[in-house]
């Protein structure tokens, strides 16, 4: 039986660290996704700014899932600027100007897609596509705060044993699992970055 499925996870905390530090840190891509528990690999393709994300997951019965992504990361700088500066192009003002206004950093990762097949229904390997947005504001001297919102929708073949529960059931149960066991992932991997990183308190 062929499925689709979405999933959905948010959050929002305080890192007690600088904007700077915070940024510097959650800019690295590969490393945070490697605290999550799911994440099985994470590698820079030869196109910039694309990633393949190798997800390994079990249903029930322990049987493993592989999910492929292929990720776009982007990163928009969010800047206020003074009444006195609102007409000038932002390429003519000074980094050190800039810097003086910036009120939080954007980062984003989005579906890419992929020049080759990627699903093997008979290996269980299939593609998905994520969809996540990270914005990060400056909340004190020393604390940043960082919204997370992350949405993963994935097209895959559920094993024969499942055959015998009624599909509407199927579709309501996979779509709350998914995204009830994503939520959990994404409070472990922020916990691991907590210890790592340093203290990080969810709002």
């Amino acid at each position: 039986m062929e499925m689709e499925a979405t999933g959905k996870s948010k959050g929002e905390w305080i890192f007690s660290r600088e904007f700077d530090d915070t940024v510097s840190y959650l800019s690295d891509h590969t490393k945070i996704l490697g605290f999550n528990p799911f994440c099985h690999a994470v590698e820079q393709t030869a196109e910039e700014d694309i990633y393949r994300w190798h997800f390994r997951v079990k249903d029930p019965q322990q049987n493993p899932f592989d999910v492929i992504f292929y990720i776009r990361e982007n990163q928009e700088l969010l800047v206020t600027l003074p009444e006195e500066l609102q007409d000038t192009d932002p390429e003519a003002i000074p980094d050190d100007i800039l810097n003086k206004h910036v009120v939080g950093r954007k980062i984003t990762w989005e579906h890419h897609p992929w020049q080759e097949q990627i699903d093997d229904p008979e290996r269980y390997i299939f593609e998905g596509k994520a969809f996540a947005n990270l914005l990060l504001q400056p909340h004190s001297s020393a604390e940043t705060k960082v919204d997370f919102e992350l949405r993963v929708d994935v097209k895959f073949t559920l094993y024969p044993a499942f055959s015998i529960i009624p599909e509407g059931v199927i579709r309501s149960m996979t779509n709350a699992g998914m995204s009830f066991i994503m939520q959990s992932a994404t409070d472990k991997m922020f916990r691991s970055i907590s210890r790592d990183f340093g203290r990080i308190r969810a709002v």
